[in-house]
């Protein structure tokens, strides 16, 4: 497999056309490898959410290229490619958060009682393993969220792609859930790309980038 996960060559997203036409994203080129541990941040509207998706194969560009070295049918085929921590709730309703977290495995063919068992082991991870048998809406938007970040790193992905993972969260939480994606991230030999807000979770990543009015400005 390659050691690059994603490529961008001047990739763009426009939304809408003529005079209402909208430019999210300007020519970004960029590469995330295997041991990438990427922060994506800048203000509201600067681009990074649709950066991220672009990256992740969830939106395609309008201008420029995206690619996956390692997988020639795109990253998002077998959920141990990618994994995505969505910055809205993303939870199935009529499943608890344990079912919820088991879910990709089953798809993979992972037996229910191993699929359960290791998804009660994520949800312990992140210090809620008493939420399992709740279903989403009995859960508050912070845990919701560590339930989703448990279903993503459950499947052991070789990259990992995160929408403000922490926005929702509380210090404390927060700190816990950029603790798991870093030691999933480090036990997988995965590549990590959050965005994020928090100066904080930036700099516990290797790499800064920096988005501003759709424009990649700066890395560090």
């Amino acid at each position: 497999m390659s050691d690059t996960l994603v490529v961008c060559d001047d990739a763009g997203r426009t939304f809408g056309r003529g005079s209402l036409a909208v430019v999210a994203v300007h020519s970004v080129s960029c590469s995330v490898g295997a041991c990438s541990r990427v922060a994506l941040v800048g203000p509201s509207g600067s681009g990074k959410s649709t950066l991220l998706q672009m990256m992740a194969g969830l939106d395609a560009p309008t201008s420029g290229s995206v690619t996956w070295p390692a997988w020639e049918s795109g990253p998002f085929q077998d959920p141990t490619r990618a994994g995505m921590v969505f910055q809205g709730l993303s939870l199935i309703p009529s499943l608890s958060a344990a079912e919820n977290v088991a879910f990709p495995l089953i798809l993979q063919g992972v037996v229910h009682e191993e699929a359960m068992a290791q998804a009660i082991e994520s949800l312990d991870r992140l210090g809620i393993a008493s939420l399992a048998d709740k279903v989403p809406d009995e859960l508050s938007g912070g845990q919701s969220q560590r339930v989703a970040v448990a279903r993503v790193v459950t499947t052991g992905p070789q990259l990992i792609f995160a929408d403000e993972p922490t926005g929702q969260l509380d210090r404390a939480s927060g700190e816990r859930v950029i603790d798991v994606l870093l030691e999933a991230a480090d036990h997988l030999g995965a590549g990590l790309v959050l965005s994020t807000h928090d100066t904080e979770v930036a700099s516990r990543m290797k790499e800064t980038w920096r988005m501003r009015d759709g424009e990649l400005v700066g890395t560090s």
